[in-house]
């Protein structure tokens, strides 16, 4: 389904774009054309290329009479299932980080068509691509290497030059390839309307980042490379309200008006934090792994920050990071860099990335996870690494529930851990008043205290705000979700929401298939979250009969996704052994 979510959506954007009446007409025209993606193939199987969506739309000698009954059903599943990503992410700012890496590939093509395509549903995206690999491509042609110091590059005469060459190439690149629009052919039966004529994209550029030398370090005079001092937050803002998608170049601008090179990744960090993006997206060559292998798929900012913190003394990149979080990692724009401009209130400014350790891959990808770490501890909520190869990569990031990068998120489940039986007095305040109303039914200590490991807490300031019980039957391949309690000062926070998106994790992880509870009061809210009611029969035969049914108790039951990246909150991961 996730993979022909990403073929079905480009089929369905030149629609949606000429029919929503919050479409505004551009002076440009924008990509939507789709290409068919080839889905990333599981280990061992060979690829598969599979037709898009939007190409049988646009093919002449295809229609839809080739679409069967299942393939119908499978488009309008789909959308149904896209329509709360859709409207959550309209209206966003994504700060979007293409690496140098992708730019001279085949891959690029495709990737700006769906950003193209995310532009048209209502996201606002800011562009900032790599140019380390143009550059030093540009050297070796003239007889020369680039020149590094840590992650930064020494920025000599010929590397301004072709810095400066690279930079403009890759723009005028970006700009060329968001230039053609969709097909018209098919939009036709939808009747002849001047907005079929102009669905395109207004790319912008300019001189968004301020910047200052870096100077000599260390007795290594690092010529024209600089820091970034301010991003100008109001009109990138203004271009954004205008329609635009805009393109943030790594070559900064001095006081005095000296052109200099700055750090692509500290770049997208600073625009980040100063926009306060509610995602950094970086596009890069490969996937972020664990020691075995195995991608990583989600990790909270705790489990990352443990995680470079033993790396550091294997990695530079790391180092430098642990060194750095001993600073806030705010950016105050517009304020001098001696006073605390920039990300840090002294020492260096940003968080680079690069030089020997990235490009010769000694320890993988670990750099940007690096880099996603310091931007979350700045603010920004979400930072998402995707693997720019893999076909329709943005759209099944975004639009489906796992994805297929990795996230690093500095809030989805703070504080969230496995109960213990320090925590029975805190469970026992949030359950009472549920208990005192008739909600839920009465726990006894010792009915805590034996079931506390399939508990799960939220803790915040030390104290309990939030917990959740999940007993699995695991023949039955089911759940049971009880004893969901949410402190009534934090409600309508979404805290709910968090806790059961965790629950339903932990649960997907035991290779479960669905989730059933019990409930008299909060039937709603559980609809509004999937469930749906079943027959107190359906449910597995040790449940049945413990059940009191003198309550009355609704039986509500909800289908799971099955998981393919699992879960770790506090340096833990849930599998089988987990309850």
């Amino acid at each position: 389904m996730a993979t022909c979510g990403s073929q079905l959506v480009r089929g369905f954007v030149p629609f949606y774009l000429g029919v929503h009446p919050q479409y505004h007409l551009r002076s440009k025209t924008a990509s939507a054309t789709a290409t068919a993606t080839s889905a990333k193939p599981k280990r061992g199987s060979r690829p598969m290329r599979i037709q898009s969506a939007f190409d049988m739309l646009s093919d002449s000698s295809a229609s839809m009479k080739q679409w069967d009954g299942s393939e119908e059903a499978q488009f309008v599943d789909w959308f149904r299932q896209a329509w709360p990503y859709i409207k959550g992410h309209r209206g966003s700012t994504f700060v979007l980080v293409i690496s140098a890496e992708i730019m001279d590939t085949p891959h690029l093509d495709p990737i700006l068509q769906d950003i193209s395509l995310l532009h048209g549903l209502g996201i606002k995206f800011v562009i900032v691509p790599g140019t380390w690999v143009q550059i030093d491509n540009i050297l070796h042609q003239k007889g020369t290497q680039g020149k590094y110091v840590g992650p930064y590059r020494i920025t000599d005469k010929d590397s301004l030059e072709a810095a400066k060459v690279a930079a403009g190439s890759v723009r005028l690149t970006i700009e060329a390839k968001l230039s053609p629009g969709p097909p018209m052919l098919n939009l036709r039966r939808h009747g002849d309307n001047s907005r079929w004529h102009d669905l395109g994209v207004a790319v912008a550029s300019g001189n968004f980042l301020a910047a200052k030398r870096r100077g000599v370090v260390e007795g290594v005079d690092f010529g024209a490379t600089g820091l970034v001092k301010k991003i100008n937050v109001e009109s990138i803002r203004e271009r954004l309200d205008r329609d635009c998608i805009v393109v943030v170049s790594n070559l900064g601008y001095s006081s005095s008006g000296e052109i200099l090179n700055c750090n692509t990744y500290e770049v997208a960090t600073a625009t980040a934090l100063a926009l306060q993006a509610e995602k950094l997206i970086c596009i890069i060559d490969g996937e972020i792994c664990d020691e075995n292998n195995h991608q990583i798929r989600f990790m909270t900012l705790q489990d990352a920050d443990m995680l470079i913190r033993k790396r550091a003394g294997q990695s530079p990149t790391a180092a430098t990071y642990v060194n750095k979080r001993s600073y806030s990692a705010r950016f105050q724009n517009g304020v001098g860099f001696d006073n605390g401009n920039g990300l840090w209130t002294g020492g260096e400014q940003g968080f680079a990335i690069g030089g020997e350790e990235r490009q010769s891959r000694l320890n993988g990808y670990f750099s940007e996870l690096t880099a996603a770490a310091f931007v979350c501890q700045g603010g920004v909520q979400r930072v998402q690494l995707i693997d720019g190869r893999r076909g329709g990569a943005l759209l099944l990031e975004l639009f489906t529930r796992d994805g297929v990068g990795t996230m690093v998120a500095s809030d989805m489940y703070e504080g969230t851990r496995t109960a213990t039986e320090g925590d029975i007095a805190g469970i026992k305040l949030l359950l009472k008043p549920l208990e005192d109303s008739g909600a839920l039914v009465r726990r006894t200590d010792e009915e805590l205290v034996d079931s506390i490991g399939n508990y799960v807490v939220v803790e915040r300031d030390g104290s309990l705000i939030a917990c959740a019980a999940l007993f699995p039957f695991i023949a039955d391949k089911c759940a049971e979700v009880a004893a969901f309690a949410v402190s009534p000062e934090c409600r309508g926070n979404g805290q709910g929401d968090k806790l059961l998106d965790f629950v339903e994790k932990k649960a997907a992880s035991l290779g479960l298939e669905r989730l059933f509870l019990l409930t008299t009061r909060a039937l709603d809210w559980f609809e509004r979250r999937g469930f749906s009611e079943c027959s107190i029969e359906s449910l597995p035969e040790q449940k049945r009969k413990r059940i009191n049914r003198s309550r009355g108790s609704k039986c509500y039951m909800k289908m799971l996704l099955p998981d393919r990246g699992g879960i770790t909150v506090n340096g833990r991961s849930f599998d089988n052994s987990s309850l």
